[in-house]
């Protein structure tokens, strides 16, 4: 099920060790409960996945960018989006938005495969060796439109949209299994709500409100246009 190795380095324990996991306490006091999505945070070396200047920024609870106007999302952000795709272990996740790889190597320690698609090529090649070098080896990195997701390789258990979008994208909700969920935030750009779709055994979708909050555009056929 795990897709990472374990990454320590040769001397074993690494500074940054004591600043992640003060970073994952703050995410749990913060609400977020699921113990298999707090130990994937407690497990995957944050600082590795932004830009080297600000690794002493990397286990804040806060945004980081990484180049090409895109940011690595807040680790609150991050964990409370993975737990609300209620994620066992066995899922097929499709990602829109690689950005970092960080959300990805989260999903890969929840998921069995992660299939994460990225517009921009330089964020696609940087996140792919980022994976690599974490031992990552369950996400799968494409290069393309991901408000069309990936037809051929779905249906989805779950799928996470990290960019936001004016409405859910219907090929998303196309792609997504009977007793699947799609979490990603959706609304106008300054007043953007964090949504839980289910689809239900008969085809219908449940839509849930998690609560408010504010990403970077999703770009695309079904985003706000390319």
């Amino acid at each position: 099920m795990s897709g990472m190795m374990n990454v320590t380095g040769s001397k074993g324990k690494s500074r940054y060790d004591g600043p992640r996991r003060r970073m994952v306490e703050t995410v749990a006091d913060n609400g977020v409960k699921d113990l298999r999505v707090l130990h994937a945070l407690d497990t995957i070396p944050r600082h590795l996945l932004v830009p080297e200047a600000l690794w002493d920024q990397a286990y804040k609870n806060t945004s980081i960018p990484i180049g090409e106007n895109q940011t690595i999302s807040q680790p609150e952000i991050v964990a409370a989006m993975s737990e609300a795709l209620e994620l066992k272990g066995d899922e097929l996740v499709l990602e829109v938005g690689t950005g970092s790889g960080y959300q990805a190597a989260v999903l890969s320690r929840l998921a069995d495969r992660v299939i994460s698609i990225e517009r921009i090529p330089k964020l696609a090649a940087k996140a792919r060796s980022a994976l690599d070098r974490l031992g990552v080896t369950n996400v799968v990195v494409h290069l393309g439109d991901g408000s069309q997701g990936r037809p051929n390789d779905g249906p989805f258990d779950a799928i996470i949209v990290t960019a936001g979008g004016p409405e859910i994208p219907k090929p998303l909700l196309e792609q997504l299994a009977p007793g699947g969920r799609l979490v990603g935030p959706f609304g106008p750009r300054e007043a953007q709500s964090l949504i839980r779709i289910r689809r239900t055994g008969d085809g219908e979708f449940k839509k849930e409100v998690l609560g408010k909050c504010r990403f970077v555009d999703l770009i695309g056929q079904h985003g706000w246009g390319g």
